[in-house]
């Protein structure tokens, strides 16, 4: 059994990996691994973990106040720990947008103080690409070097070294709808016998990866505020049927209720088009004036595309004027579940929360099956190693 801690866990898309596997196109539970505790500080991204992991120790706490004494209050050992787990938030890192060097952007300090005091054999860091260009107050790189500082932890005492190993992983070369786009930092103790040397899982898509039409296709047509609460055709596709699985009453596919404005650009608007499409469309006469995009970037109010992966999911996949997120052909954005559905979380799959906490959970995770092939190679990895 492989020991694993799961830090800033949210509602447990990294943890599914280490929990459940793929037979036969569904999804089951594996028993190799043992998560000893994850930490959320979130209330309701805690809440939706204990739900879908109902034996793994939750524990609802900021980071910075766990350490070993912490943990033993609690009758948690932090020793013999194999790996630990993680993203932490990466909203502050993004090169999306304005980024801030705030409170978030210094947690990845606490996971390299918890890795200090743990000494895992291994650990899995992951996080946006903007982590590695973000600059602190000092206009200096939060990380000079993202390898090298993990691979020294002296700041915190005298603990082992890591070789660190570092990939940039699409989530749709893993089985997943959508072009998504992670850092994973891997470390491996530097003490250890290691014969053979950690490597990626490999792609496992083919050229042609899963698209949106795959991932929702089945899924009931909404309209403006609107809901559905039970399936209205079969799964037509593998991964609809994986999705979906055993489960007949459908969850969090709910419509927002967008204003009329906003209805109008929407309506307006065909497959693959966004802002840059509506304020042409105004300067031809075709829209109204008051129409006009001022804000935004070139892929808000923007149209998915049906025969293509989906763009990124974040925790703004219900809010067209955040980023490209309405239907391919129904005037809406997103819902929670066809989020879910894009980041490969199964139907079954409990959120806790209003609507935007639920596509917090949904935006800020790991993609499940993205997880699984994480786990696999992880426990390919022990296995040849022989730890």
């Amino acid at each position: 059994m492989i020991e694993v801690v799961d830090l800033f866990s949210g509602a447990g898309g990294l943890t599914f990996g280490f929990q459940n596997t793929i037979k036969n196109n569904k999804f089951v539970s594996r028993n190799d691994f043992n998560i000893r505790f994850a930490n959320e500080f979130n209330h309701d991204a805690a809440e939706a973990f204990r739900q879908n992991y109902p034996r793994v120790t939750m524990i609802e706490e900021d980071i910075a106040n766990i350490d070993e004494q912490f943990l033993k209050s609690k009758g948690i050992s932090s020793k013999r720990v194999d790996i630990v787990i993680g993203g932490p938030p990466c909203q502050s890192f993004s090169t999306v947008g304005k980024r801030q060097y705030d409170k978030r952007a210094k947690m990845y300090r606490e996971y390299r103080r918890i890795l200090s005091f743990i000494q895992p054999k291994m650990f899995v860091f992951e996080n946006v690409y903007g982590l590695l260009t973000m600059k602190n107050e000092q206009n200096g790189p939060i990380i000079r070097n993202v390898k090298e500082s993990f691979k020294d932890l002296s700041s915190f005492g005298d603990v082992h070294g890591y070789s660190v190993y570092t990939e940039l992983l699409n989530a749709k070369d893993y089985g997943v709808p959508q072009n998504r786009e992670r850092v994973f930092l891997i470390g491996v103790r530097n003490d250890l016998n290691i014969e053979f040397e950690w490597s990626f899982p490999e792609k496992c898509t083919s050229e042609n990866p899963f698209n949106l039409r795959d991932a929702i296709g089945d899924l009931p047509s909404l309209g403006n505020n609107d809901r559905a609460d039970q399936y209205v055709e079969d799964p037509q596709t593998d991964y609809q049927i994986l999705m979906r699985g055993n489960q007949d009453q459908l969850f969090n596919h709910v419509s927002r209720n967008h204003g009329q404005r906003l209805q109008k650009i929407i309506a307006a608007l065909k497959e693959g088009q966004g802002k840059n499409d509506i304020n042409r469309m105004v300067e031809d006469g075709i829209l109204d004036k008051d129409l006009y995009l001022t804000s935004g970037y070139n892929n808000t109010y923007g149209r998915l595309w049906w025969d293509r992966p989906s763009t990124t999911i974040t925790n703004n996949l219900s809010t067209p004027s955040s980023l490209r997120c309405i239907h391919p052909e129904q005037n809406r954005a997103l819902t929670a579940r066809e989020g879910a559905r894009i980041q490969s979380f199964p139907d079954n799959y409990k959120f806790v929360g209003g609507l935007q906490a639920i596509n917090t959970q949904i935006g800020n995770a790991v993609p499940p099956i993205l997880s699984i092939h994480l786990a696999n190679r992880i426990k390919n990895f022990f296995k040849e190693n022989k730890l």
